[in-house]
């Protein structure tokens, strides 16, 4: 099966600085694939090379088999882009918007309005398609990017962190719609500083840190690899420090030495039970967390996860 997005060795230098350093994947057909990483990691450099807003280096990216570089025109006509900031002609309406976006694939004037006006209704806009755009509220200038990235029914939509800044049921609404276009057959490419968004949505993951890839994996595999269950235990005394036989171990005492905290990986949970009732430290509850996304992006990353990072 072609790969609706395929990239091989992709360098990309802005001067002295390597903001990518020989990227490699591929997302194939009918994905949901999140492209996580802190600020500055790649991703939107990446995206911009799929879309051909960025030159490279060295290395290919093709779309659907077609080169982005030597076949632009038909690569770029199978992909829409939400990008991360609103970037309207500001003398334009809403419905114009999308009208002109549909000239500029190709659609005749009576298929442009026809999808435009399906969109609006889609999108909740129509009331206010006429107005100017810029008197739109930030959760409608959002969905009016989606909509326009959405003319030319393209097969790969990409998504640079669509719900920044949106309100939570505005958030949830275009879950549901990007679940639905992608269950449609669209593959998505999303990027996003919301993790649980990404654990939410997306059936894969890559994760990029410092211009190079560090995970590629279904998303609950990615999780299962990286990380195991979270243990807390919690002590009746506080304890004074930690015992000698429990220093070897990859384990926190913290909270003032009320509990001890570490991950449960090949069996440790026993060994740390048996050395507390050793050490007659009484546990008093005991708590276990299954692992998430943001628990392995932690870890691959040593970033926090939040629209802050």
């Amino acid at each position: 099966m072609t790969p609706a997005v395929e990239i091989q060795g992709l360098t990309k230098f802005y001067k002295s600085f390597q903001a990518l350093d020989g990227v490699s994947f591929n997302v194939q057909p009918g994905d949901f694939f999140g492209f996580l990483g802190p600020n500055g990691a790649g991703k939107t450099t990446t995206i911009a090379a799929i879309t051909g807003l960025a030159n490279f280096q060295t290395g290919s990216v093709r779309v659907f088999g077609h080169d982005v570089r030597a076949d632009y025109r038909q690569s770029r006509r199978l992909v829409g882009l939400v990008p991360q900031e609103f970037n309207f002609d500001p003398f334009l309406s809403a419905e114009q918007i999308l009208f002109f976006e549909g000239g500029y694939f190709g659609l005749s004037r009576a298929e442009a309005r026809s999808r435009a006006d399906e969109l609006l209704k889609t999108f909740d806009l129509w009331d206010k398609r006429k107005g100017n755009y810029k008197k739109l509220s930030g959760g409608m200038k959002r969905r009016l990017l989606i909509a326009r990235a959405l003319m030319h029914k393209p097969k790969v939509l990409i998504l640079d962190e669509p719900t920044a800044g949106v309100d939570l049921e505005l958030r949830h609404h275009l879950w549901d719609f990007l679940r639905r276009l992608n269950k449609d057959g669209t593959t998505i490419f999303l990027t996003t500083h919301y993790i649980e968004e990404a654990e939410k949505l997306c059936s894969r993951i890559g994760v990029i840190h410092q211009g190079r890839i560090v995970a590629m994996d279904a998303t609950g595999d990615l999780i299962q690899r990286m990380t195991g269950d979270q243990v807390e235990l919690y002590f009746k005394m506080p304890a004074a420090g930690l015992p000698d036989a429990l220093k070897a171990l990859p384990v926190f005492l913290e909270e003032n030495g009320t509990r001890l905290r570490f991950e449960e990986r090949h069996q440790i949970v026993s060994s740390v039970l048996r050395i507390l009732h050793e050490e007659k430290m009484d546990v008093e509850k005991i708590n276990v967390r299954r692992p998430t996304l943001e628990d392995a992006f932690l870890k691959l990353t040593g970033k926090k996860s939040g629209i802050a990072i």
